[in-house]
């Protein structure tokens, strides 16, 4: 995942500047907090929710492919 270095705040100024992170979301769709320098909470408009958290019917569809092909003996055995 790419991070707009705009979109960063640090926790402390999140805790004391909460409205900034706001701004940040309406502005750019998301905002990164820091802990100890590092990304640790990602902040987005509820109703984007949603489309970053249900996997399509392709990407699906992918998964059970990987894990077909990965564990193809197992299910060999499990058929038997």
């Amino acid at each position: 995942m790419n991070i707009d270095t705009d979109t960063m705040v640090s926790i402390s100024e999140a805790n004391q500047n909460f409205s900034k992170v706001a701004r940040l979301v309406d502005q750019y769709g998301s905002a990164v907090i820091l802990k100890n320098n590092s990304p640790r909470y990602l902040i987005v408009e509820f109703n984007r929710v949603q489309q970053h958290t249900e996997p399509t019917k392709d990407e699906l569809l992918n998964v059970s492919k990987k894990l077909m092909k990965r564990n193809s003996a197992v299910y060999e055995e499990l058929a038997k």
